[in-house]
């Protein structure tokens, strides 16, 4: 049998996640661990990448206001959120190229959100033929860029803009 070892995704599945939210957690702590993935701290919002993408620079955009659904959000909340979806969507098109992008939002634990409490975008770039035969024959996906990299990347690209 063959391995594909993927060692990081244990702090995942082992569930030691620090505890409370995690963008509350970064939006209030820059020097908290996970904040090293925030690639942009527009107004109002924040948009940092998932430590477990489907593709490389899958992005969660969230507003820097704590609310549970998209309902709950005021006016001014929604359009800086609907502002900083823009921004990511111009960037990642920009920096890595994608073919098209999924853009939606998982609200309530039900519906496959990882993060309930705080209501987030997905944004997850997509290219021409990204799923390849290692999905369909073993149930796996290959991210080609470590994320560290495709972090340091839109770092530069957002504070270009």
């Amino acid at each position: 049998m063959e391995r594909l070892w993927a060692p990081w995704r244990m702090r995942y599945v082992g569930g030691k996640h620090p505890p409370g939210c995690l963008f509350c957690r970064v939006i209030e702590n820059p020097d908290e661990p996970d904040a090293e993935l925030v690639v942009w701290r527009p107004e109002g919002a924040i948009v940092v990448l998932n430590k477990f993408p489907y593709n490389p620079g899958h992005a969660m955009v969230a507003p820097t206001k704590h609310e549970s659904t998209f309902e709950d959000l005021d006016d001014e909340p929604s359009l800086q959120l609907m502002r900083a979806l823009r921004g990511t969507l111009r960037v990642l098109r920009t920096t890595l190229t994608p073919d098209g992008f999924n853009v939606g939002a998982n609200i309530g634990s039900a519906a496959g959100a990882g993060i309930p409490d705080h209501v987030h975008l997905h944004v997850v770039p997509r290219w021409n033929g990204d799923t390849n035969f290692m999905a369909v024959i073993d149930d796996v996906k290959i991210v080609n860029e470590a994320l560290s990299q495709t972090a340091e990347k839109l770092k530069r690209a957002f504070a270009a803009t």
